[in-house]
């Protein structure tokens, strides 16, 4: 009989058997670019069915047929043999499945630590009355004033800072506003984002992307953060800042500008949630309107916030902010670059420079930084749903830097 009825018959997928037929646990006879299934192949299928249902793999299924076709072995050996073989796979199943009570019990017991452990008190995050002194007006470059706030533990969680050339910022829940935020079209929570974004993405892409998170962090750790400033451009949805956290200073004063609200609120809550004290400022206002006093930044955090924004600018975004960072701070930076650049890419060609390393090492050269250590990812050639900013043929990779001056 042919395939199809084959399959029906055993009721199988037509996909199951030829998945057999490939690791050769099927041979079936072929006339005229067909194959034919004979009494043969129905006992080999019995057989395979029969091994499956005692737990045996298709690979040591390939072995118990060489053995069967080559071995040609006596009735009494075959017995022995087969014996044996059960034996065997019994003794490896007894080990299995105690394994498998052992994991059980263990995940029990750590479903019974999570489910009884203490969540603290989540701690509102607002700006801090003591940095109110880093903000300017970018209008007249005045400092600002409070004014109808609401404070919580010194810290405004909603209010107004006013401008005496009556400029006007406003904090909502504790985010700096400046101008008109990003207006989002996701319709889900961003929380699903995230869990979607890790299953919908490339694992090599994701691998490159927690391998640099790893070596920012290392690199972060070299340094003496206390009474220090760091301003991270394009916090989104925390990736960077929620994995060091933690370990941040209480002292440290870390500036998280992004210009989606909906991510700053999210990546506040999140962090409100952990109930350790730490001194953020959220901003959420365009890269070119962040208002802070010149030179007040110990430490540019720069992980794909030039790289996103060069998707549709020109300029090379540290310039456009260079005047925030101290002349001896230090730049933490992650940037995307292409080895190639396909016919049918989605980066216009005026826009590629920036995602070319050699164009990319200029720029932070001509801003000063003195290379402290440089690394660079793997090539991947797939991003998936979420990072489909490239095309097939195009191969892409992270060149990560940091520096100080």
């Amino acid at each position: 009989m042919r395939i199809g009825k084959f399959a029906e018959t055993n009721k199988l997928s037509i996909d199951t058997i030829r998945h057999y037929m490939d690791l050769g646990l099927i041979v079936p006879e072929k006339r005229g670019g067909h194959y034919f299934f004979d009494e043969q192949c129905q006992s080999e299928l019995e057989h395979i069915l029969e091994l499956k249902g005692m737990g045996f793999s298709l690979n040591e299924m390939k072995m118990i047929f060489f053995y069967k076709n080559f071995g040609k072995l006596l009735d009494y050996e075959e017995d022995s043999y087969y014996q044996s073989l059960f034996l065997d796979k019994f003794k490896k199943l007894e080990q299995e499945i105690k394994n498998l009570i052992e994991f059980k019990d263990r995940l029990k017991l750590k479903l019974e630590h999570l489910s009884t452990k203490s969540v603290g008190s989540p701690l509102m995050m607002g700006v801090d009355l003591r940095i109110l002194d880093i903000l300017t007006c970018l209008k007249c470059g005045e400092t600002p004033t409070l004014q109808d706030g609401f404070i919580s533990r010194n810290q405004i969680i909603d209010g107004k800072l006013h401008c005496d050339c009556g400029t006007e910022y406003l904090i909502e829940s504790g985010i700096v506003k400046v101008g008109e935020p990003e207006r989002s079209l996701r319709g889900r929570p961003l929380e699903h984002h995230i869990h979607e974004y890790i299953r919908e993405t490339d694992h090599l892409y994701l691998e490159n992307l927690q391998n640099g998170l790893q070596w920012s962090k290392r690199k972060l750790d070299q340094v003496d953060l206390h009474h220090s400033v760091l301003l991270e451009l394009g916090s989104g949805l925390g990736f960077f800042l929620r994995n060091i956290f933690q370990d941040l200073p209480e002292d440290c004063l870390y500036i998280a500008v992004d210009h989606d609200l909906e991510k700053q609120r999210f990546l506040k809550n999140l962090l409100e949630r952990t109930g350790y004290k730490r001194k953020i400022l959220f901003i959420c206002a365009d890269f070119l309107e962040i208002p802070i006093k010149a030179h007040s930044v110990d430490m540019m955090i720069d992980y794909s916030g030039t790289s996103n924004y060069s998707f549709l600018s020109e300029a090379f975004l540290l310039h456009e902010v260079d005047s925030l960072v101290k002349p001896d701070g230090y730049l933490l930076g992650s940037y995307l670059a292409f080895k190639n650049f396909s016919p049918k890419s989605k980066i216009a060609a005026k826009f590629r420079g920036n995602f070319t390393v050699d164009k990319i090492r200029k720029n932070i050269d001509k801003l000063k930084y003195i290379s402290l250590e440089e690394r660079t990812s793997k090539y991947v050639d797939k991003g998936g749903r979420y990072e489909d900013f490239f095309v097939q043929g195009e191969e892409i990779y992270s060149y990560r830097f940091f520096g100080k001056r």
